[in-house]
This record gives C-alpha cells, structure tokens and sequence, in this order.
C-alpha cells in the first residue's frame, strides 16, 4: 500500500514538471535583492493560500531580535520585508517537520556580463538560468511544490508540516532567527540550500573581517619620508593567506575531507586612499574566515586577532602601528547534527528510492541557516536541495531542470516517511 501511494506521487510530480518549471521561473522574475522582499513574499503568501495553508506572515521586529545572542546587526530596516510562514495541522500521532529557505539573492553585478538576464529565467536545455536559480529558489520550488503534490493527492498527513520562507539571509539571517524567537519549531528540519542534491548533516560557518592599516603620511615629492599603507596592506593580506594554509593543515573534520575548499580565509577587498597623485597613508581590507563544525567562534576571532599582531610584530613598522581588526557584518556559527540522525537516513534512504544511488554525505561549504534552528530553535536539520553549490552567486547563475524535479520528489516521500500518513 505504501508503495503504490508513493508511486502515486512520483507520478504526479513527474506529470506535473513544467508546472514545477514554471513556479520556479516565476520566483526568479521577482529581483529580490536583500532589501527588497516584498513583493515576492505576497506571491509565496498567495500561493501558500491556495494549497490550504495557515499563512503567518510578519515584519521581523527588529527591537526584538537585538535582545537574541545570535541576532547579527543590521543597517537595514526591516519595514515590507516580511517573513512568510505556512502551517499544515497533521491529523495527529506524527512527527513535526520543518521546511525552511530564503527569498533573498545578492544583486546580479554587471547585467552586460550575463549571457541570460537574471530575472529572466531563460531555459537552455536543461539549465534554467537566473539570479537565485541555485541559491535558493529551487530549492523553494522544490519544497513548495512537492507539499502542494501531497495536498494534490489528498495525502492525510499525521504530523505538522511547517514551511519557512525567510527574508534578510544573505547579510544577516535575522529572518530565519525571527522564525525561531516566534517559537517555530519542529521534530525534525530540511534547509533547501544549495547542496548539489548531497544530503548536508553540517554547514560551515563565516566572519566577516575588516583590518585598518595605518602608514606615515608625506607628501608625494618625499614619498621616501613617510610609510606606504598600500606595501604594508599587501604584507597583511600574505599574512592573512598564511593562516588559510596554517587552518587548512591543521584542522579535520569527517564530513570536510578536502579542507581548501571549506576553509577560505582571504581578502575581498583592498581599499587606500581616493586621490591618484597622493601618497597613500591608510588602507582597508576587507574579507572573510570560514569556520568548521565545532570551532567556536568566539575563538577563532580571537586567534585571527593574535595571528595578525603577532605577524606585526616581525614588521619595523607594524610593530609599532599595528593594524586594528574589526569584526563588521555577517557573521554565522557553524552547525552540523549527526550524520546517524533520523532526519538524515530519512532523506537518504527516499533518495535512493527516487534516483536509484546511493546519496553522497557531506558537509556544505557555505554557512547555512540551520545554525538558528539546530542552536537554538531546538530543530535538529538536514540541509538538501537542488541547487549546485559551485554555482551559488555565480554570474549566468543555473539549476538543472532534472535535479529540481529530483528532490521535490525525495522532499516529497520523506515527508510522508517522516510525518506519516492515513
């Protein structure tokens, strides 16, 4: 009986893959760069509506949140940038589950570097093209359209089922922490993030850094009199990609065997001065620390603190004037619940059923909401989702139309799995 009802859904989702094509070409066309997620969460609202859902749909109150240890400082206002939540009451005797994802996407640069326009949502053989197709508003789709599927077939679910579409996950999280002080919470949680259809138990965390160099000021005709902020700005940054090789070597986790791509520790940004013919006296870089599962951020803040003084100490200059580091803007905790957990086999196992293979267990290179749910929002999550992980905010960014398809169909049979159903 449970084979045919699951053979039911596969079949209906399989039916209905231009719809689900469609539905994700139309949260492409909204440019929902952080800041600006009104409209599209009024789309995803309405939507949720006409499956039958409980829609909650709210303002994160900023006041509120600064009183949460993991609330991040925002400049932003969070004024017609709601969160959307919907609720599906199980008829009882199920385990919970959780949904979550976010709107937002990071503006799309130069559009004259796009071979298809972002908000477009051009279809070149199986790639779908658009600012958002992988991260993560395929994975939007994929949740939202395999719950409608369900509710299609008038599958009688025993548990809750909550769906959390997030605002503000790019700079801050704030959104999917705002679902968390509201009191949403689950059994069990699936984060749709990018993760190349890989079955995620853990997610890295990221710092965001800024490191003020200070030179000697002169005038340009006695340039050999002052101290060059852009040369010793160049010494930091080498200090800087010392300690990615130092962090590289020396730390290990199971689930991150290749430590390189999970341990970026760089410089972003170089910035000195605003006049050509000036002799520069200040400089500014910016950048970012990657943490593993486990590390405690407080810490590592704290050793790149130390790394950067104590290289200053080798510099006749630096040692005197050492740089002042700052810790500004994103800043997310690792995460990671045990790969043995219940939710984890339960995604695995319904993979295999719906590709035939045997699902990769990794770990994400890229934080991740879950941070909130698994910390603090006492929901143990999984991440999975369609979109590719290499392609997360890539110029001419893509999803495979296949994969989409794919895990609305796993998503789909491990909430009938998970919840149980009549």
């Amino acid at each position: 009986m449970q084979a045919d009802i699951e053979g039911e859904v596969l079949k209906l989702i399989e039916k209905r893959r231009d719809e689900i094509v469609e539905f994700l070409r139309k949260l492409i066309a909204f440019p929902s760069v952080t800041g600006d997620e009104g409209k599209i969460q009024k789309f995803v609202a309405h939507k949720l509506e006409s499956i039958g859902l409980t829609v909650d749909m709210w303002e994160p109150d900023l006041e509120e949140l600064k009183k949460h240890p993991a609330y991040v400082p925002t400049e932003g206002k969070y004024t017609n940038r709601p969160n959307v939540v919907g609720i599906y009451k199980g008829t009882g005797n199920g385990k919970s589950l959780l949904f979550n994802g976010h709107v937002d996407v990071i503006p799309p640069g130069p559009l004259d570097a796009w071979e298809h326009q972002p908000w477009a949502g051009d279809i070149e053989g199986n790639r779908l093209y658009g600012r958002g197709a992988s991260d993560m508003k395929s994975g939007l789709a994929a949740m939202t359209m395999a719950f409608d599927s369900l509710m299609r077939l008038n599958v009688r679910l025993k548990g809750d089922v909550i769906l959390e579409y997030t605002m503000d996950e790019e700079l801050t999280g704030n959104g999917t922490l705002a679902c968390v002080v509201k009191g949403y919470q689950a059994d069990a949680g699936i984060c749709c993030e990018t993760s190349s259809l890989h079955v995620q138990p853990a997610c890295i965390g990221r710092i965001w850094f800024e490191i003020s160099v200070r030179g000697k000021p002169a005038g340009i005709q006695r340039r050999w009199e002052g101290v060059n902020a852009i040369e010793k700005g160049y010494a930091v940054v080498e200090a800087v990609s010392n300690l990615e090789n130092i962090r590289i070597n020396e730390l290990k986790h199971p689930l991150y065997p290749d430590n390189r791509s999970a341990l970026p520790c760089m410089v972003g940004v170089f910035q000195s001065d605003s006049f050509a013919s000036a002799f520069p006296d200040t400089c500014l870089l910016k950048g970012s620390i990657a943490t593993l599962p486990g590390e405690d951020t407080n810490e590592v803040k704290r050793s790149f603190i130390e790394h950067i003084l104590t290289f200053s100490k080798t510099d006749p200059w630096l040692k005197d004037n050492p740089p002042e580091v700052r810790f500004v803007g994103y800043c997310g905790d690792p995460a990671e619940i045990s790969p043995e957990h219940p939710i984890v086999k339960a995604v695995s196992q319904k993979f295999a059923v719906v590709s035939g293979q045997k699902p990769q267990i990794t770990g994400r290179q890229g934080a991740a909401d879950t941070r909130y749910l698994i910390k603090y929002g006492n929901t143990p999550t999984v991440i999975f989702g369609p979109g590719l992980t290499e392609q997360m905010h890539a110029t001419n960014e893509w999803v495979d139309i296949d994969n989409v398809v794919t895990a609305t169909k796993v998503l789909a049979l491990t909430t009938m799995d998970w919840c149980g159903y009549e």
